[in-house]
């Protein structure tokens, strides 16, 4: 594995974080009638005091909602927080010179004269991963970010995007992935591997696969809405993997969400679960400061084996 850079340092000595998605998102996460501005800030709180200090947002969760959620609760505590946040590549974004011109917006939202680690959301069939990164340099040299991420990036973009930014002395500090129990494909294409060996820091979204992983569903009690169709296959087979999550938690004095965040940690990513109130950002805190063993790991790793089909790359 390649040195970690100073500059990328902060990312790796980091277990866990919290993603930001659920806060100011009325559609997908309904911000404002499962959750209000006062449990999130208990959430908020709640997690600062066990630890916690990264959190990830992006321009368009809530349309910029969150990011003026968290702008807020960033003026009330005088806790170092690191802040994450991610650039979506609309369709008319066509140049470089639209990244830093988002990110001067995303930093009026969070009240923040730069960010720690800001990250292009999504690929883009009009702009290439060197364009991407041309434009996230701009923002490195006006001292907009500390550092630059991507995220849903795999293996090729990976390196044209790594690529790009070390002819400029920048390394690429993070890989943004969807990563669970229940979704391996950043190990099972190598790609996690490969973000290890450039010392990339992959971080986690979806750890919990939207609830999945909590232990309250199963193919009697499914969740409700969207969650309830998408997942309509992977719940028939949710029963022995929570079976062994609960086995194992059992071991440790653990839920079995914390044995499933815990995995992920011990894998090497970072995950960051959300929460929209207080007991949820407890329950996710107790994911970090403890390790299952090695054999627990493998006997995780057999279960979900063949979860599901996997890309070869």
């Amino acid at each position: 594995m390649n040195e970690v850079s100073n500059e990328t340092r902060f990312l790796h000595a980091l277990e866990i974080g919290m993603g930001g998605q659920q806060w100011g998102d009325r559609i997908i996460w309904g911000y404002g009638q499962t959750h209000t501005d006062k449990d999130i800030r208990e959430a908020f709180d709640t997690s600062l005091s066990l630890g916690v200090r990264f959190i990830d947002t992006a321009e368009i969760y809530g349309s910029g909602k969150s990011e003026r959620i968290i702008g807020t609760l960033l003026k009330e505590t005088d806790q170092p927080v690191l802040v994450a946040t991610k650039y979506f590549p609309m369709p008319w974004r066509l140049t470089k010179g639209f990244l830093p011109r988002a990110l001067k917006g995303s930093l009026e939202r969070l009240g923040l004269e730069a960010v720690d680690l800001y990250q292009v959301h999504w690929p883009s069939p009009l702009m290439s991963p060197e364009k991407f990164m041309e434009g996230m340099v701009i923002c490195v040299k006006e001292g907009l970010t500390r550092t630059v991420g991507v995220s849903n990036f795999w293996k090729q973009r990976i390196m044209r995007a790594y690529s790009t930014l070390s002819q400029h002395g920048i390394p690429l500090a993070s890989n943004q992935l969807p990563y669970s129990l229940l979704n391996r494909t950043a190990d099972k294409t190598g790609t996690l591997a490969r973000c290890k060996e450039l010392g990339i820091r992959v971080i986690a979204y979806s750890p919990l696969e939207q609830g999945l992983l909590t232990g309250k569903y199963s193919p009697e009690n499914p969740p409700a809405g969207l969650r309830a169709s998408h997942y309509a296959e992977l719940i028939k087979k949710l029963p022995p993997i929570i079976k062994v999550l609960q086995e194992i938690g059992q071991t440790h004095g653990k839920t079995v969400s914390q044995v499933a965040l815990n995995w992920v940690i011990c894998k090497g990513a970072l995950p960051i679960p959300g929460a929209k109130n207080a007991k949820q950002a407890e329950e996710n805190a107790g994911g970090a400061g403890w390790r299952m063993t090695d054999d627990e790991v493998a006997k995780l790793d057999e279960v979900t084996d063949n979860i599901r089909e996997y890309p070869k790359e």
